[in-house]
């Protein structure tokens, strides 16, 4: 199936996965997962949203079984091509049509990051919970990572360009026509407690973390921003920033899920 996301996987590892800023946010993920995947017991782990499969890989070298998905066929080709082992599966997936016989197993781990859900409407990401909920084994866990409404940098930027629509943006229940890597995406942004809305009754909430709180928005990767002595700054202050009531406030933010 054709995809807007088809358009920008050729260029998604320079725009974000290996740029400072995409390096410096996937740390900052990788701090808060750490106790799920470093582990000595191998776990079944479902990647949605996986793009160019930087985040399955990662998992895989651990030692766990890991199938990666992702609607887009070229993000898949692009995952494909990079060298990986054996117990990693990339498979093309609309997670709109996710159910709890997709994959003919559970999973210990479900994981999806730097928004891919935020492509889905409110409707739609309540579906995706419910299918979540099935797919897990008792003991598993949801971590999801979310572009939230109230960007503070984005707030910052775009102000002082003097453009007050932009800056506020994100601060709306309607879906907007954001540009990624040349192609317009329509997309829909969550606040934490949103998500806590649309978990009560399935999920204990484990965290919530932001995730670029400081470090600033992938667009502005060739600003000064990014420039070793600034960014180490950055990074510093979010390795501190870290209480729940910031997670609002930053580029993305972490929620980590417990079956109840």
């Amino acid at each position: 199936m054709d995809n807007d996301f088809d358009i920008a996987a050729t260029k998604y590892d320079a725009t974000f996965t290996f740029s400072n800023i995409g390096k410096a946010q996937r740390h900052r993920v990788y701090k808060y997962i750490k106790p799920i995947i470093q582990t000595e017991t191998q776990l079944n782990i479902l990647e949605l949203n996986c793009g160019t499969g930087e985040d399955a890989i990662c998992f895989s070298k651990l030692g766990h079984q890991v199938i990666a998905t992702d609607i887009s066929e070229a993000m898949i080709a692009v995952s494909k091509a990079k060298k990986h082992s054996s117990n990693l599966k990339f498979i093309v997936q609309d997670i709109n049509t996710l159910h709890e016989t997709s994959f003919n197993q559970k999973f210990d781990f479900i994981f999806s990051n730097f928004g891919g859900l935020n492509c889905l409407s409110k409707p739609q990401l309540e579906q995706f919970l419910k299918s979540a909920k099935k797919l897990l084994t008792p003991s598993g866990k949801l971590v999801l990572v979310i572009m939230p409404k109230k960007c503070l940098w984005e707030n910052l930027y775009f102000s002082l360009k003097g453009d007050f629509k932009k800056a506020i943006r994100r601060n709306t229940s309607k879906s907007l026509e954001v540009h990624v890597d040349g192609v317009t995406v329509k997309t829909w942004y969550y606040n934490p407690e949103d998500i806590i809305n649309l978990t009560t009754n399935r999920f204990y909430i484990n965290k919530i973390k932001p995730i670029g709180l400081a470090i600033p928005p992938s667009y502005l990767e060739n600003s000064i921003l990014t420039k070793k002595v600034v960014l180490s700054i950055f990074k510093g202050i979010d390795a501190i920033a870290t209480p729940t009531f910031l997670a609002k406030y930053a580029d993305h933010f972490l929620i980590e899920l417990q079956l109840k």
